[in-house]
């Protein structure tokens, strides 16, 4: 857990359950297929992990960054 999603809400869009219905039965012997519509999620909800994984490596740059050297 990121320390970060303690004081902020996770986005509703990660998960949708009304959306997970590949609950595996008996005598189900093959994988399940993924629809274009949920490959197309998959590709945003990756795009959007990437964007906020840079804006957290940013702040961790500025984070421990030395400090600027002073002007004489």
């Amino acid at each position: 857990m990121i320390l970060l999603e303690l004081y902020q809400p996770t986005p509703s869009a990660y998960q949708d359950p009304a959306q997970d219905n590949s609950q595996p039965r008996l005598g189900d012997l093959r994988k399940t297929k993924l629809t274009l519509v949920q490959i197309n999620q998959l590709r945003k909800l990756n795009d959007v992990r990437q964007a906020e994984f840079k804006e957290r490596l940013e702040r961790i740059q500025t984070q421990y960054s030395p400090p600027p050297q002073p002007m004489m």
